[in-house]
């Protein structure tokens, strides 16, 4: 009797094993799912697949990009159950969260110019938006986005009228 509880003992133990270490996808594994559920238009799903790679793989080359990704989904107002407002701030906190974890990730600056670019533009918080480009411009002044961010800065709060109007008054 002790020998089969033995063996079931270890039965059990090595299937557990087995199935812990199986069922964990891989970051890669897990970008493929979001983008085909993205691609499905199953946004919760994609949702998912994304904070995993963030919240159990932070250090892998993919969290930056999964979590831009991620970001951009609520951006687009693409994750249900929130307001508009919500889901633009959640994605202003997403991509200031790129150059938080990841400020030397090619996805940084683009992080750090989106949210800046959503204050000024979709939440008309004009405060914020120019301490995040003016953040933008301390930490990447060389970027291909810098001549975007002064451009965003000088015009923040004009209508494209006025923002017209102050272009054509600059060619005369």
């Amino acid at each position: 009797m002790t020998r089969m509880k033995t063996v079931f003992y270890f039965i059990s133990i090595l299937t557990l094993l087995l199935y812990s270490c199986g069922s964990k996808k891989s970051p890669e594994e897990l970008m493929t799912e979001a983008s085909t559920f993205t691609q499905e238009k199953k946004f919760p799903e994609s949702v998912n697949a994304y904070e995993t790679i963030i919240n159990d793989f932070p250090d892998d080359s993919l969290a930056p990009e999964a979590t831009f990704n991620l970001a951009t989904l609520y951006q687009n107002k693409l994750v249900k159950n929130l307001t508009e407002e919500e889901s633009l701030r959640k994605a202003v906190e997403i991509f200031q969260s790129i150059h938080k974890k990841y400020p030397n990730s090619s996805k940084a600056p683009m992080g750090l110019f989106m949210s800046g670019f959503i204050l000024a533009n979709e939440l008309k918080d004009y405060n914020s938006a120019t301490d995040v480009y003016n953040l933008f411009l301390k930490e990447y002044p060389d970027n291909e986005l810098a001549t975007s961010t002064k451009e965003e800065l000088d015009n923040m709060g004009l209508t494209p009228e006025e923002i017209l109007q102050k272009k054509i008054a600059r060619q005369e």
